[in-house]
């Protein structure tokens, strides 16, 4: 990696216009309408008085595989998805057009054959008002750019769940064809759709998009703590500890202290977890 390139590059702003269907697929793709009759999965699925499910804010204005230009010198074969961040500082609104603004944030180095890890930030503005409406924090472990140097030097801890027994966990059943439908939300990465390509990557088959699984955490944080009340979550951070496989039941454990939820999920049928040291912040109903 070329730490001076990556620190310097010139991210263009990214006008994403929100329309209803986008947000009805997107809904779906994380497997909202589960309960199909319900007025809590119908808030996000029907266009009448239709409101955006709030990680949204993760998917949209994307910047794409941006890590991949030459100049660059990423070995971005080998990029994971670390963490992901999110706060709410006003609600996604179909019909509206929002614009991403990214910037690299640091780069700290592992040393040599032992990887980095990099931090961006999107704000996420209302193009016409020019509004905050979101900031998304993202960290990406770069596996094969150990030695490259960086801006820090520690790691922030993550957030520490509580020594007691959870307070109680949400199940959700994702879809066997999860992935295909999550897929149209915009990360096209094969991986997520074609079995050759997911074993050559080392799964034994098409995996799960890990934002999608922070949909799904998400949808258990709203049910467990929300009431089902999208405007009343403030904020959702996780790490990215293992895969989920199309299909698998994903169990999020949840404790509740004062506005603040702990949380993990764990994809039932292998018992791994696999969504890890999560925190969300809630608004008093």
């Amino acid at each position: 990696m070329n730490l001076e390139k990556v620190l310097a590059h010139q991210f263009k702003p990214i006008i994403h216009p929100l329309n209803e269907r986008d947000c009805m697929l997107y809904a779906a793709g994380i497997g909202v309408g589960a309960r199909p009759e319900d007025a809590s999965d119908l808030q996000f699925l029907y266009e009448q008085n239709l409101k955006v499910f709030p990680s949204f804010v993760n998917v949209i204005a994307h910047p794409g595989g941006w890590v991949q230009a030459p100049e660059l010198e990423v070995d971005w074969v080998k990029l994971l998805h670390g963490e992901q961040s999110f706060e709410m500082h006003q609600p996604l609104q179909a019909g509206k057009t929002y614009v991403g603004h990214f910037r690299v944030t640091d780069v700290l180095d592992k040393g040599p054959g032992k990887g980095c890890l990099l931090y961006m930030r999107k704000e996420l503005r209302e193009q016409e008002s020019n509004e905050l409406v979101s900031t998304v924090d993202a960290v990406y472990f770069l596996r094969g750019d150990g030695g490259s140097g960086g801006t820090v030097q520690n790691v922030p801890a993550p957030h520490a769940l509580p020594e007691r027994a959870p307070d109680g966990q949400v199940l959700l059943t994702t879809l066997p064809q999860a992935a295909l439908i999550y897929r149209l939300s915009g990360d096209y990465n094969p991986i997520h759709a074609d079995p050759a390509l997911a074993r050559k990557a080392g799964f034994e088959r098409p995996i799960l998009h890990g934002l999608c699984s922070l949909g799904v955490a998400t949808r258990a944080i709203l049910q467990a703590a929300c009431d089902d009340q999208p405007e009343r979550l403030k904020s959702l951070k996780l790490r990215f500890s293992s895969p989920v496989y199309p299909g698998e039941t994903i169990a999020t454990e949840y404790w509740k202290d004062g506005n603040v939820v702990s949380f993990r999920a764990r994809a039932v049928e292998r018992d791994v977890v696999v969504l890890n040291n999560g925190r969300a912040e809630i608004h008093p109903a």
